[in-house]
């Protein structure tokens, strides 16, 4: 998405972020939630909640620049906000034991940075890359990599090389780094559960891919690269068209070549799962929080931006239903903001908007969504320097606990509330409730029979800290999560205070559509 990043950047001024202002308000009225008798939506992908880790975390590359060296003010190019990135040791037991208690889910290895690797097929250290490419995955790396995934219960999703380096005279897509990669996975016993033949289509990095790519060439290429796996690989999952959008009103022009134009590609694409990504706003690196191209900490809980994502999967759904009946939609990568991400995505400011994505559209039909990332700076669930959890990975844990594969319908969103409802995991006839609380002012939900709640706060909005039921989370001293215990409420009245995002179980609601068991892992 650079590409695109950087003729936004040069068309925003540089203006001032103001704070975020929370006041203080009176207790609204109380809201009766009657489980047992919410419709039954559809039913979801057991790995609905995934992730991303970036290419350069296996290679070593670029990434963003932290807020703190940026001093606060967006940078004029894209240069300006990147820096060198080390490889990651994915065999630490801090991140192996975080990120196993989000399991099963899939993990998309991609990003930008994978459009220009080279597959060193030998077992020595790596060494410089060829021309026509810009990073070394060897296949040490690349075995810790499918190892990792294997350790924490994900199923590999991955993206190929598409820069100069593989291309022929003709600038065709040839297999010269596939070929090797995927026979070495073979070799080790590794697998992929789905690939994109390269990182969003329309925002190459140029001069990775000649000046002029077009939609022609790419129905070209994905048509080498689908017979190269339907060979190498039958059982991987085709996945495409991948593209980069963006929420920002009136940014249209810019997102050209468009997810149909690919869809309608001769030869004929055929994606036995429609991709694409997607990003409301651009991050405070790139364009000042006041432009109409970023977003400022107050206006974080505002409808219209929790919103943003509905129209862009509508449209990629109607697309899907014409070009790919019955295939899956996967969202392959999302978060708060493109270019690194919002500059407070790693406090609880942000856990309403990640909590409300995911569930807003599971409830419109989403079959997967991957945040980008598991790991990273700003936009990770997991910081990459201490692998210590960011605010919206507790929320992540107790969606993947008690949120189920079998969709409900809570009812319409209300003013500053948005409630939605799944089957309660692991407990038939079970319903699981989130509720979350946009105004500065406390609510009360009245439920029947016994709820059981997980209240998420916060010390104050742009804090990393996350209270459970008042008690902060923090790993032990071996790296182990904390009990995430609720709190029991037998008279079915559960107050949810202000800003707080609620998590309620209802272990005896005794919803018909529920009666089957959902799976617990």
């Amino acid at each position: 998405m650079n590409s695109i990043l950087a003729r936004l950047m040069a068309a925003t001024a540089l203006l001032a972020v103001p704070a975020a202002v929370i006041k203080a308000s009176p207790p609204d009225e109380s809201i009766v939630i009657r489980a047992k008798a919410m419709p039954y939506v559809r039913t979801m992908d057991e790995r609905f909640q995934s992730y991303q880790i970036g290419f350069s975390h296996l290679t070593g590359g670029e990434t963003w620049k932290s807020f703190d060296a940026l001093g606060g003010q967006p940078g004029k190019s894209i240069a300006d906000v990147r820096e060198a990135r080390a490889p990651t040791d994915l065999t630490n037991r801090r991140l192996r034991n975080l990120t196993s208690a989000l399991a099963p889910f899939y993990l998309r290895y991609s990003g930008t940075t994978a459009n220009n690797v080279w597959f060193q097929d030998d077992d020595g250290a790596a060494t410089a890359p060829p021309p026509g490419f810009k990073v070394v995955l060897t296949r040490q790396r690349w075995r810790e990599a499918l190892d990792f995934a294997a350790a924490v219960n994900a199923k590999v999703v991955t993206s190929f090389t598409i820069s100069h380096g593989v291309r022929d005279a003709h600038h065709n897509w040839t297999t010269r780094v596939a070929a090797p990669w995927m026979a070495f996975t073979r070799s080790i016993g590794g697998a992929i559960y789905a690939a994109e033949l390269y990182n969003e289509p329309n925002a190459p990095e140029y001069p990775e891919l000649p000046k002029g790519y077009s939609v022609e060439q790419y129905g070209r290429d994905y048509a080498t690269f689908a017979g190269f796996m339907a060979q190498a690989a039958p059982q991987v999952k085709l996945a495409g068209p991948g593209n980069a959008t963006l929420g920002i009103p009136g940014v249209e022009s810019i997102m050209k070549p468009t997810p149909e134009d690919y869809a309608k590609a001769e030869p004929k694409p055929r994606f036995g799962i429609f991709s694409y990504h997607f990003y409301p706003v651009l991050s405070q690196r790139c364009a000042p929080a006041t432009s109409p191209q970023s977003i400022t900490a107050d206006k974080a809980l505002d409808p219209e931006f929790l919103a943003r994502p509905d129209r862009q999967f509508q449209s990629i759904k109607a697309l899907r239903d014409a070009h790919a009946p019955g295939a899956p939609i996967w969202l392959t990568e999302t978060g708060g903001a493109a270019c690194g991400g919002l500059q407070w995505q790693q406090t609880f400011l942000d856990m309403a908007r990640y909590l409300d994505t995911h569930a807003r559209l599971a409830k419109q039909g989403l079959d997967a969504i991957f945040t980008h990332a598991l790991i990273s700076g700003s936009n990770g669930v997991i910081d990459e320097k201490t692998f210590q959890p960011n605010a919206s990975y507790w929320a992540a844990v107790l969606w993947r606990r008690l949120m189920g594969t079998r969709v409900l319908d809570a009812g319409p969103q209300r003013q500053g509330l948005h409630l939605y409802a799944h089957c309660l995991r692991g407990v038939p006839g079970g319903v699981a409730v989130l509720a979350l609380n946009l105004e500065d002012k406390p609510k009360q939900l009245r439920v029947h029979g016994r709820a059981e709640a997980y209240v998420l706060t916060a010390p104050e909005p742009l804090s990393r800290t996350v209270l459970l039921n008042g008690q902060a989370l923090a790993l032990s001293a071996d790296d182990r999560l904390p009990a995430m215990r609720p709190v029991r409420m037998p008279d079915g009245n559960v107050a949810l205070p202000a800003l707080a995002n609620t998590f309620i179980a209802l272990p005896k609601a005794g919803h018909p559509g529920c009666r089957k068991r959902e799976p617990t892992s």
